[in-house]
């Protein structure tokens, strides 16, 4: 057995046990959530990658949409859809994923599209880190670029959509993965040579060139960043940033999968959706 898999299964069992967990609300043990102000929608769709499918986080390496922060259903995440449905039960059954794991900007317009054939009256639209997450620091979407996506598929639900409200969630601090993960032998055996090279390959690496690359690929995430905050802006009045919240979340390892020790589980996807949750809908 590889090692790869032998540090798979010595953490499997804790992270099973530690899934099963009961879900306390934002509003701490036994309070729900406060009743968002504003119009509710009736509907909502999330754009994005597989930080908006719940990847991994029913154990095994796919998507498990029922734990989507965004239009998850299952009772492992307070999911804005769920937040949404306790004070609005018109919207129930009416939550759509068009986001997909490996999606980068370049892929966000197809998916407005077919977004739109549903006619959402909220969008969430969570996108960057497979554009970060590259090969090489080369190979990463270059800002312009990214931006330039970006505005493509906010163009459609604004065409299309123009009632809609849509969130623009900021990309988390991928940076964080490396900072908690490179001394842990477990953790780094288990990412390999697959997870996020662009930033983790040779995770013990002192070297200059390693330590540039990292901090390239920081700025890289921050100017990423800056563009979706300045794309939302852009929009106009439907449209809200999430002001950098997720990528502030101080996420710790037991917030991430086992499989990967990548992406976020029910936990992680707890903190993500408390973190994007508007609180009102008055835009």
């Amino acid at each position: 057995m590889s090692r790869r898999w032998i540090a798979l299964a010595l953490v499997m069992a804790t992270l099973l046990t530690a899934g099963c967990r009961p879900r306390q609300t934002a509003g701490g043990a036994g309070e729900p959530p406060a009743r968002p102000s504003g119009d509710l929608p009736s509907s909502m769709a999330a754009l994005g990658d597989s930080l908006s499918t719940g990847y991994g986080s029913c154990i095994v390496p796919a998507s498990c949409e029922r734990n989507s922060w965004s239009t998850g259903i299952g009772s492992q995440v307070d999911s804005h859809y769920r937040r949404l449905l306790a004070a609005n039960p018109d919207i129930r059954g009416r939550s759509y994923t068009f986001a997909q794991p490996k999606a980068r900007a370049a892929d966000l317009a197809g998916q407005a599209a077919l977004a739109v054939e549903v006619e959402p009256e909220y969008v969430t639209v969570q996108i960057g880190a497979n554009d970060a997450c590259r090969p090489t620091i080369a190979d990463m979407t270059p800002v312009t670029t990214f931006r330039s996506q970006v505005d493509t598929a906010l163009r459609v639900l604004k065409r299309d959509l123009p009632r809609a409200r849509v969130l623009v969630v900021s990309i988390p601090d991928i940076h964080r993965v490396w900072q908690l993960g490179h001394e842990r032998r477990l953790v780094f055996e288990v990412w390999g040579d697959r997870t996020c090279p662009s930033l983790l390959a040779a995770p013990t690496s002192t070297s200059k060139a390693a330590k540039d690359r990292r901090a390239a690929f920081k700025a890289r995430v921050e100017a990423y960043n800056r563009e979706l905050a300045a794309a939302c802006r852009a929009y106009g009045k439907h449209c809200r940033w999430d002001g950098g919240a997720v990528h502030r979340v101080k996420f710790g390892l037991n917030m991430l999968t086992a499989f990967d020790f990548f992406h976020p589980n029910a936990e992680g996807l707890n903190a993500m959706a408390d973190a994007s949750w508007p609180r009102s809908f008055t835009w």
